[in-house]
């Protein structure tokens, strides 16, 4: 098996791109970068699920990122309050109690879009030409497993899902086997993945290289607009705990890769294997296994990335957070 394989898209792909969220500090970085690269990504809606911190936060984050990126175009819609079949988790250990620490959160002016995520999502990919929607899906995966269980032919509209998820060489972030997103439900990305639509996967295998580290967070700050104060003091804070748990000289921004991907993939490098999820009660509850030497000869279903330029997403991300207000 070829040590790299190649992209769905190149550095100059124009995506019509749906992002399913879960804001989260790492997630409001990755949205600012989308909404700073209209001529890539042509955001059709903003769609919010439970995940970092109950949904009436995530969906308050996602507004306010929206607010701060200054694109009030883009809808967002309010989507799935709980995992399909588990116990509802939250991260806010991690993410604080709102979702975002190291700047002050309040309720936008613009309220959420009318209609649910998951029936945006059926009416949106029903309606579309045949493979031309990218969904960047950045929390757990209960939207649009809800969405392919009550309409399965809207994988026709679906180009690529590109999914932060995951976990196989580094380890998993919320037990030693599993990576947040998929722990907290994996019976939806088992549907997901299990959808036939090409999936870039981009695990913590990749995210605890890309390190935003003081000197980074200081160059965005550096810019010297308000989106690159916001992004430096949502960094500060949030790095903190994960240099402090895995001793790493910086913090991964896990979700901010996925656009960074879709913005310039050249930037990253993987392969094409088949990837499976651990659903059983146990140890291994949520894993994501991954067959990276192909010994189980089952067919492909998953890009599954675990190399990447870091300083070279850093200079993407100053760049873009430099063209916000």
């Amino acid at each position: 098996m070829p040590t790299n394989t190649p992209p769905l898209s190149d550095d100059t792909t124009v995506h019509t791109l749906i992002i399913d969220t879960d804001p989260g500090a790492d997630d409001v970085i990755a949205l600012l970068l989308a909404m700073a690269s209209p001529e890539r990504l042509k955001i059709q809606a903003l769609t919010t699920v439970a995940g970092n911190v109950p949904l009436a936060k995530t969906s308050r984050n996602a507004r306010l990122a929206r607010e701060w990126g200054q694109r009030p175009d883009i809808p967002v819609h309010g989507g799935a309050q709980r995992p399909l079949l588990r116990t509802p988790i939250y991260a806010a250990d991690i993410h604080g109690s709102e979702g975002i620490t190291g700047v002050q959160v309040h309720e936008p002016a613009q309220p959420l879009a009318e209609g649910h995520a998951v029936d945006y999502l059926i009416d949106t990919l029903r309606a579309a030409p045949a493979q031309s929607v990218t969904l960047a899906m950045l929390g757990p995966q209960t939207n649009l497993a809800l969405a392919l269980a009550q309409a399965p032919d809207i994988v026709r509209g679906l180009r690529e899902l590109v999914l932060m998820a995951g976990a196989h060489f580094n380890g998993g972030n919320i037990t030693p086997t599993a990576e947040f997103n998929v722990f907290a439900d994996p019976h939806a990305a088992e549907i997901v993945l299990g959808s036939g639509v090409p999936i870039t996967m981009l695990p913590l295998d990749l995210t605890h290289k890309v390190l935003a580290t003081p000197e980074r967070i200081a160059r965005l700050r550096g810019l010297g607009n308000q989106a690159g104060r916001i992004v430096a003091d949502i960094l500060d804070a949030y790095v903190r705990h994960d240099m402090q748990y895995y001793g790493l000289p910086g913090g991964p921004v896990h979700d901010a890769t996925v656009i960074g991907y879709l913005l310039q993939p050249s930037l990253f490098g993987g392969r094409w294997i088949n990837v499976a999820i651990d659903s059983r009660e146990g140890l291994g509850f949520g894993q994501t296994v991954v067959d990276w030497y192909g010994g189980l000869k089952k067919p492909a279903n998953v890009r599954w990335i675990a190399e990447g330029d870091a300083q070279g997403f850093f200079d993407l991300l100053t760049q873009g957070i430099g063209r916000l207000p």
